[in-house]
C-alpha cells in the first residue's frame, strides 16, 4: 500500500488546476473528482488501521473483490456525492493538499499496522494486511484511472501492479470455474469462430 499511495503522491503532487480538469477513465469524473475518490479511501484506511475487530476476519485480499457486486444505482448516487462534495474546494490546491497529507498518514498508519490483526472497514473483517493490499489494488487501478489523460506521469508502483494480478487471477478463475469457461473462451468475442 505505502508504495502505491508514493506512487500515486507522485502524480498528484506537480498537478495544476487545467490539469484537474482534465477526464479519468472513471465515467463522469475528471482528475479533481477522482482526487477526492482517492482522499475518501485513504481516510477509510486510517480509519481501519485504527479500528480493530473482536471477530475473526469473513474476507480476504481475493474474496473482498469476489463478492463484490456492481450496483448501478448507488455507484451513480457515489459518482454525485463525489462531484458535489468536491466542488466545496474552490481552490485545487486545498483539495491536493489535503490529498497528499492524507495519503502520507495512510502509507505511515499502514506501515506501523501489525499486518494479522483483525480490522473492520465497509461492514467487513479483514487482517489489516489483508486490508492494505485491497487499498493497494484500488490505488493502483485507480493511479492508471488518473493518468489516462497526464501522459508524462508516472506509472503506478511495481508492488502495486502485482497486488493486482492475484485478485484478478483469482476473480478470472472463479468465472472460469462457475461458468466451465476457459481463458480461450472468454477472451474471445461471442461471435467469433473457435
Amino acid at each position: 500500500m505505502r508504495d502505491s499511495y508514493e506512487a500515486l503522491a507522485g502524480v498528484v503532487r506537480p498537478l495544476g488546476d487545467a490539469e484537474s480538469w482534465l477526464p479519468t477513465g472513471c465515467t463522469g469524473w475528471a482528475v479533481r473528482d477522482l482526487m477526492f475518490h482517492l482522499l475518501a479511501d485513504a481516510r477509510r484506511a486510517l480509519v481501519a488501521l485504527h479500528t480493530p475487530a473482536a471477530a475473526p476476519p469473513d474476507r480476504d485480499a481475493v474474496t473482498y473483490w469476489t463478492h463484490w457486486a456492481p450496483n448501478p444505482v448507488g455507484a451513480a448516487h457515489g459518482r454525485r456525492h463525489n462531484r458535489v462534495a468536491v466542488s466545496m474546494f474552490l481552490d485545487f490546491g486545498q483539495l491536493k493538499e489535503v490529498c497528499l497529507e492524507t495519503l502520507a498518514a495512510a502509507a505511515r498508519a499502514a506501515g506501523a499496522a501489525a499486518p494479522d490483526r483483525p480490522v473492520l472497514t465497509q461492514g467487513h473483517v479483514l487482517t489489516a494486511g489483508d486490508l492494505m493490499l485491497t487499498l493497494a489494488v484500488d490505488a493502483t487501478v485507480h493511479h492508471l484511472d488518473l493518468t489516462v489523460a497526464l501522459p508524462a506521469a508516472p506509472g503506478p508502483a511495481p508492488a502495486g501492479l502485482a497486488a493486482v494480478r492475484a485478485p484478478w487471477t483469482a476473480c478470472w478463475a472463479a468465472r472460469c470455474r462457475s461458468t466451465g469457461a476457459t481463458s480461450t473462451t472468454l477472451a474471445r468475442p461471442p461471435d467469433a469462430r473457435p
